[in-house]
């Protein structure tokens, strides 16, 4: 075994040597993932054998370069061990999958199967090579062009079938993309945008091989702010895609904090006798955590509602009594530094989420602080639909964007603990088979931490 890996290492630096002379450096040194780092999947998703750069396909994800690049010529070979696999290479992508998707901001070439789509090829999507935006990424497309108008197809098919071996050599530069297949050019886009970013490997359902990745660097051409993907330095994904790793499942919880379709689900119907919600299993001082969620649905009315004003306090009808309203609502939080106390509120009540309902309530609290903890606005996107949470904690202080919208500016807090586990928090319960309190009917996914 210490032969092989000494040939293969010896070989590595040897191809080194000799790419130096045209430019090109390896990014993949056949015998582990330096220079690469999961987005949002399982440490296992990419992995090496026998040389090569394999991925499972589960879950769906990205593994990531470790730097950014901006002007570049980078070719690999690839190769599906399924007929009809799929995969890509996204370039000047963001380090952070959009909001609700495992996918990042960013310019995708399909890395596609023949066996596809056999029917109907190329009307959608073509068997290898388009080049085409996602989530938000700008590109003008040219050549070729998909019947939506969306995505630069290649001008012929020169793909070899599963298990072949095919070759791709990417231009990207300046904003503009070529893309040759075996040795001749087919797919061209212009004028994208971030044009600065992370390159990155998709896992898209099926297992698919990567070898002798070479890159070479081209001059800057000095792109502005705006062209520039979002950086996720330090950043660490807690949640894998497959399995509820990084986090203590309640004893006796019985399956009901699961992994669905590559997001956590819970029906708060844990039937674990003390304690329901999810803990982390480290705990944390400082950091800075991403985590988007979703409310499923509101089975429950909620007689209960609060309207709450800026400092805090609760609106009250002419006779001083809290003003009750009623609507559907479903109820969760993330609890900071182990404390129910410090939660920050996933609901649907007027204030939105992100209120911290322990401390606004605590008579005790200087009124600066409980007014702190009132959300400033409501950021929250309707029912169904999928939110991201960026908190950071630092010391005493907690800072919460919502969806890009500042609802807690920050806060100082009297009594947050110094450090803690982080939890996604169960709420309700029933009573004859009708909940009783608003329940935990959400999902997560995209949960990463940084510690600072």
């Amino acid at each position: 075994m210490k032969r092989t890996v000494g040939l293969m290492v010896a070989t590595f630096v040897l191809t080194s040597v000799m790419a130096a002379d045209d430019g090109f450096v390896s990014m993949f040194n056949g015998v582990d993932l330096g220079g690469w780092h999961p987005c949002n999947i399982a440490p296992e998703t990419f992995f090496v054998r026998d040389g090569l750069l394999v991925t499972t396909g589960k879950p769906i994800g990205t593994l990531r370069t470790v730097k950014m690049y901006e002007n570049f010529e980078i070719e690999f070979e690839w190769r599906h061990m399924v007929a009809g696999g799929n995969s890509g290479l996204f370039i000047w992508a963001d380090g952070f999958p959009v909001c609700g998707s495992p996918f990042s901001r960013g310019i995708e070439i399909q890395v596609l199967d023949p066996g596809f789509n056999v029917k109907g090829k190329n009307e959608w999507y073509s068997t290898h090579g388009d080049i085409f935006a996602v989530n938000g990424a700008k590109l003008t497309v040219a050549g070729r062009i998909s019947p939506n108008g969306q995505r630069s197809f290649p001008s012929e098919e020169r793909t070899r079938p599963s298990p072949e071996w095919n070759h791709y050599h990417v231009v990207a530069n300046n904003g503009d993309i070529s893309l040759s297949v075996n040795g001749k050019e087919v797919t061209v886009a212009k004028a994208a945008s971030p044009r600065k970013g992370y390159l990155m490997l998709e896992s898209e359902g099926s297992e698919c091989h990567f070898r002798n990745l070479r890159i070479k660097e081209l001059p800057s051409t000095n792109p502005g702010p705006e062209e520039i993907a979002r950086e996720s330095e330090g950043f660490v994904p807690l949640f894998t895609g497959v399995d509820l790793r990084n986090w203590k499942v309640p004893e006796g919880d019985n399956g009901h904090w699961k992994v669905v379709n590559e997001v956590i689900d819970y029906d708060a119907m844990s039937e674990a006798a003390g304690d329901k919600s999810l803990w982390s299993e480290k705990e944390y001082r400082d950091f800075e955590m991403i985590v988007d969620w979703r409310i499923k649905e509101t089975p429950y009315e909620n007689p209960h509602v609060r309207k709450i004003l800026p400092d805090g306090s609760e609106e009250t009808d002419p006779d001083g009594k809290p003003l009750a309203l009623s609507m559907p609502d479903s109820d969760s939080g993330i609890y900071l530094r182990g404390s129910s106390k410090h939660q920050l509120n996933i609901w649907c009540w007027p204030i939105g989420s992100g209120e911290m309902y322990g401390v606004r309530r605590d008579a005790n609290m200087p009124p600066d602080v409980r007014a702190g903890v009132t959300p400033v606005v409501k950021a929250d996107n309707p029912v169904g639909k999928w939110n991201r949470f960026e908190i950071t904690v630092r010391g005493s202080t907690v800072k919460v964007v919502l969806n890009g919208k500042e609802v807690l500016p920050g806060v100082t807090i009297p009594g947050l603990p110094e450090s803690g586990p982080i939890a996604l928090q169960h709420h309700g319960s029933m009573k004859d088979g009708k909940w009783v309190s608003p329940p935990s009917l959400v999902q997560f996914r995209n949960v990463f931490i940084r510690e600072l």
